[in-house]
């Protein structure tokens, strides 16, 4: 059984021959080292520097993404490592490329601001979230880089994608992202100028209707290359609670949600909603909405209701749950204890098929290796279908 067909059948709620696993990224240069593969954002920092000395360099950045062959080498970095992992299933973005570039970094077609730096505990190239480049609505309304969904470049990423898969032999499944509704604006403004955004309704409705129909004709694109599933990249909700009262994501949100929903299955597609947070009080609509998928049901948020556990028994038949091995655990704890949480959510959360493993969020540059090694191991080790419950 290959990574894709392992994946669809147990979001179907069938039993493949092994647990699948996901992550968001792995951005841990010990990991990169361990098994043998280059990190892909080596050497970033410098190049975007030089890149931003050139008289043409916006043009430059947004030339990169314009061949298959740029793209397919920049994917197979994150394949090649995801494969040795045994890890199963990826995103492949198909959107927030550079159109600005400065010293420190650049600016996405979204107008997200990403900055380049060294992290201090192992000198690796990073590249983090920096901040929205608009500062009210006359400055969106003034972008001159709004992103248009059918664009040669998303369809030669996918395509991309999809020749890397081939390469590893089908080990590795990538889906494409087909965009966020909530995150590229809240991150795109920023949270202060985002809350002020919100207090004006008919702007609010014009930016987040931007972005709904952007994700839903990118969602349908995807359908036409041949895509079996997407990924919908969107936060909704702090440790502590949700972003916004739940009645702007009924105004906002969830008919934009729904919509692409119903295009990805009247296609007979699925579709993997990821947010961050505690987003419990809106678990049911999204559910409604047609989600098939949710990860990472973060371990870490303020409420103990919101409970991989707890909502593996009452939406279990309802959902595929993907999660959820705490990165902060895997950074902290001992090997012993990420081992035995493991061997937990296999046992509880993986009969029956409906599970997907994970990290509670992504592999970052604190995780220990031996962590995240045994968090690895453990899954290939004890699995396998049928899940025997002494594990």
């Amino acid at each position: 059984m290959n990574a894709k067909e392992r994946v669809l059948k147990t979001i179907s709620h069938e039993e493949p021959d092994r647990v699948p696993s996901f992550e968001g990224s792995i951005d841990n240069l010990s990991i990169y080292n361990y098994y043998g593969e280059k990190y892909g954002y080596l050497g970033i920092g410098k190049a975007i520097q030089s890149l931003a000395k050139m008289p043409n360099k916006d043009k430059i950045a947004q030339q990169v993404f314009s061949t298959k062959t740029a793209v397919k080498n920049s994917i197979l970095t994150s394949a090649a490592i995801f494969r040795k992992a045994g890890i199963d299933l990826m995103g492949g973005p198909l959107s927030m490329f550079p159109v600005k570039v400065f010293e420190w970094g650049y600016v996405d077609e979204f107008g997200r601001t990403f900055k380049a730096m060294k992290n201090p505990a192992d000198n690796m190239d990073i590249l983090f979230y920096n901040g929205g480049f608009f500062k009210d609505y006359e400055d969106y309304e003034a972008w001159e880089y709004h992103p248009e969904p059918d664009t040669k470049i998303r369809q030669l990423n996918f395509e991309a994608h999809r020749a890397v898969m081939e390469q590893l032999n089908n080990e590795i499944y990538i889906i494409p992202g087909s965009g966020a509704l909530l995150e590229m604006v809240f991150e795109s403004f920023g949270m202060e100028n985002f809350a002020r955004l919100l207090a004006r309704p008919k702007q609010a409705k014009k930016v987040f209707d931007d972005r709904g129909k952007f994700a839903l004709e990118l969602a349908k694109l995807c359908m036409e290359w041949g895509a079996e599933m997407i990924l919908v990249w969107d936060d909704y909700a702090y440790k502590s609670g949700l972003f916004m009262s739940p009645i702007n994501y009924e105004m906002y949100i969830f008919p934009w949600l729904t919509r692409i929903c119903n295009e990805v299955h009247k296609n007979g597609g699925k579709v993997l909603l990821h947010s961050c947070g505690d987003i419990l009080p809106i678990f049911d609509i999204l559910i409604e909405c047609g989600i098939d998928a949710f990860n990472p049901i973060e371990p870490t948020t303020a409420n103990p209701d919101y409970n991989i556990f707890k909502l593996k028994e009452k939406y279990g038949d309802q959902i595929t749950l993907v999660g959820n091995v705490s990165p902060q655990d895997l950074a902290d704890k001992d090997t012993e204890y990420i081992k035995q949480y493991t061997k937990k959510l296999i046992r509880e959360c993986a009969p029956g098929g409906g599970f997907i493993l994970s990290s509670g969020h992504s592999i970052n540059p604190a995780v220990k290796l031996e962590n995240f090694l045994a968090m690895r191991e453990t899954t290939i080790k004890f699995g396998k279908y049928p899940i025997q419950k002494v594990i």
